[in-house]
């Protein structure tokens, strides 16, 4: 049940009614303003959920609750319940206290501090000094007013830098990252509505921002980190819970006008629009640019750069930085850290960010700063010297938070260099997701981008995994419980955390120096068994593929019809075809603008074989319907429900993985003759095959 304490006040004081009561009568009888009663009753609707009680307001009459006797005596319940506040705990009791001022700027009588947390108000009064001390660290004061009451002073811009800082020192955004990788609806936000950040931020707003995050279904999102993504979500919804509250920023910072236009500027446009058809509001464009500012100092799994248009000379002082922090670090080792290519780019994709957020008093969390202080003390010792760099570039204090994160990349490179000199192996690591085809593909990237010839990842499904899998596998990472035994499995959150990407640097380094397993003498029958499926499964796709043309003004439904129907004779099935995929789509857009395709892929009853199948207009041009974005192709892949679910689900990845990074393939395809599209086809899975053979034998 998530109540405010005051909309608490408001319900237990209208359950008492009989009759309707004025708004400003409420307002008397709880001790607070009009304003802030309405405020309030904005928000009766999601508290009453769960209840068959209706919150009723009728102009020149007042407000009243409409509902049974037995629902709203089970309501009185639930509000009696006792709080677990220990009302002796200072540090417990300032924390609320704190919490309760930046819940709301308005004014407040001190006898409603008092009554809240069950103490004196010269208790209370001495909990507000020590709260203002606080504040005042965010440019925040406490302005008391004689027979008025207390209200808190400060810009809008400070009022929710404080609130964004309270969360990340005194709240679990756990559940941000639950409701991130949840695989349904319900699922995904149940989390969210008991949890304490929920309660604060209002988990209504949190939910939406994040569907409208990942609904866009954009590749520089979908590479945030996890911190960066929590981080992203928890800024947006404390902006968008302060716009519906008319509280919007009342300064222009002059970087403002210095922001060029930019594929960040542009996603920040997009995102914005989305919150605007979302919650239907205008959003003022300082909101804009404050949200590109998140994006830009935002943590990426790659570095994009951009050598052209003015670019350079930024890229030159990048590289400037970076030699200076590694010379600071260990002069004798700097020569060797600088030939370690993968230790450079990973830096100077750290440093991009870092830089924008030390700028603008941006801050990170680290949630394993105490286990990186302790587990490597030599190392981030060494790393306050490289802080001290960064120190005299931006003329900025550079916090543990950050000099953790540089400790991660400085020691992980320290491990290189004498890895370097040791007899190592290539580590066998299996990825396992529920199907093999989405979260597991994203892991495996992130881990190849890290560990590169260091190991040999495979992604599967959790039904995929066999004795033989097993038996060549030295451990599993996985975003879902598994019910492996004889392998080691690292559970971790599919965005790879740095705590997650801790956990498994530990079991590389050690698989590398062990010798590999023994296999078992009839495992090389059990290969050639699965060498020759993959080769018969690859034949049907490339015999099987069908190349559609449709008209251009076709609309996504007529589309998945024509598709079924071409797919298959059987109308159950077709309908089957069409369910699946639509419930995909659903789940989340697969039209890619950016990649000028859709690319329709699940696992459906309707087949009976793995397929690629290509949909385009007759004339070749654009799609007309404004569903599909203004693309001029539909890939649809399809799997069916069977044994060989991880076998077809490499195949089809790799098809998506080639349209994705070779122009070429897609170049043939956009020419629309249907051998030539077959031909590449087969040159694409013959590279897969290759590939597959030399990695399993």
């Amino acid at each position: 049940m998530n109540i405010t304490p005051r909309m608490k006040q408001i319900f237990q004081s209208l359950l008492n009614e009989t009759d309707p009561v004025s708004v400003k009568n409420l307002a008397e009888k709880i001790g607070v303003s009009k304003r802030t009663v309405q405020r309030e009753l904005e928000y009766t609707s999601s508290s009453l959920k769960g209840y068959d009680i209706t919150f009723m307001s009728k102009t020149g009459v007042g407000v009243w609750l409409e509902g049974t006797e037995d629902e709203k005596q089970r309501l009185r319940e639930a509000l009696s319940e006792k709080d677990d506040y220990d009302v002796g705990n200072r540090e417990l009791r300032r924390k609320k206290l704190i919490l309760e001022l930046l819940r709301e700027k308005g004014l407040k009588k001190l006898f409603y501090y008092s009554s809240r947390f069950k103490v004196s108000e010269a208790t209370i009064s001495s909990d507000l000094e020590a709260a203002e001390t606080w504040l005042k660290q965010y440019g925040l004061n406490i302005n008391r007013k004689p027979g008025s009451g207390i209200s808190v002073e400060g810009s809008e811009e400070d009022y929710r830098r404080a609130i964004r800082v309270f969360v990340n020192e005194n709240i679990d955004t756990r559940v941000l990252r639950e409701a991130y990788e949840a695989e349904s609806e319900p699922e995904r936000y149940a989390g969210l509505k008991k949890s304490n950040i929920g309660q604060i931020l209002n988990d209504n707003i949190m939910s939406r921002v994040m569907d409208c995050i990942t609904g866009m279904n954009h590749d520089r999102m979908l590479n945030l980190t996890e911190n960066s993504y929590v981080g992203l979500v928890i800024h947006i919804s404390i902006a968008i819970n302060r716009i519906l509250k008319n509280e919007v920023l009342d300064t222009t910072p002059p970087w403002v006008e210095e922001m060029e236009e930019d594929e960040d500027l542009c996603l920040a446009r997009a995102i914005v629009h989305e919150l605007e058809e979302e919650f239907e509001i205008q959003i003022p464009k300082i909101e804009v640019s404050y949200i590109c500012l998140h994006i830009k100092g935002a943590k990426h799994e790659k570095l994009q750069w951009k050598g052209t248009d003015g670019k350079e000379s930024e890229n030159r002082e990048l590289h400037q930085i970076v030699n200076e922090m590694i010379d600071a670090f260990d002069p004798e080792k700097s020569w060797a850290l600088k030939q370690d290519e993968e230790f450079l780019q990973g830096l100077l994709a750290h440093l991009q960010p870092t830089l924008v957020r030390l700028n603008h008093g941006m801050q990170i969390r680290n949630p394993v700063l105490d286990e990186i202080c302790s587990g490597y003390p030599d190392i981030y010792k060494k790393c306050i010297q490289v802080g001290k760099i960064l120190e005299k570039w931006t003329g900025k204090s550079v916090p543990p938070e950050e000099i953790g994160f540089l400790t991660v990349h400085f020691g992980a490179a320290i491990v290189r260099m004498k890895n370097r000199k040791e007899q190592l192996r290539k580590v066998q690591i299996g990825v396992i997701c529920s199907s093999g085809i989405g979260i597991s593909r994203l892991m495996s990237s992130k881990l190849e981008r890290v560990f590169k010839d260091r190991v040999q990842l495979t992604a599967y499904g959790k039904k995929d995994i066999t004795p033989y899998i097993t038996s060549k596998t030295d451990f599993f990472v996985s975003s879902i419980s598994t019910e492996i035994t004889d392998v080691p499995v690292i559970y971790v959150n599919p965005l790879l955390n740095e705590e997650d990407m801790e956990k498994i640097r530990r079991n590389v380094y050690q698989y590398e120096r062990i010798p590999e397993k023994q296999r078992k003498a009839d495992q090389v029958t059990l290969q050639l068994e699965e060498i020759n499926l993959v080769a018969a499964q690859i034949n049907l796709v490339i015999k099987y593929m069908e190349f559609i043309k449709t008209d251009e003004n076709i609309s996504f439904e007529e589309l998945l019809i024509a598709v079924s129907e071409r797919l298959s004779p059987y109308s159950d099935r077709q309908e089957l075809i069409r369910e699946d995929i639509m419930k995909r789509e659903r789940i989340s857009s697969q039209i890619f603008a950016e990649f000028g395709f859709a690319l329709l892929h699940t696992r459906t009853k309707g087949v009976v074989r793995p397929g690629f199948h290509v949909c385009m207009t007759r004339n070749l041009d654009s799609f007309r319907d404004p569903y599909f974005k203004g693309i001029k192709v539909v890939f649809v892949m399809l799997a069916p429900v069977d044994d060989n679910l991880r076998i077809n689900n490499e195949i089809l990845g790799h098809i998506s993985s080639t349209l994705i990074e070779d122009f070429h393939f897609l170049d043939v395809i956009l020419r629309g003759e249907k051998e030539e599209i077959r031909d590449e086809l087969s040159r694409c899975l013959k590279q897969y095959f290759n590939k597959y053979i030399l990695t399993r034998t």
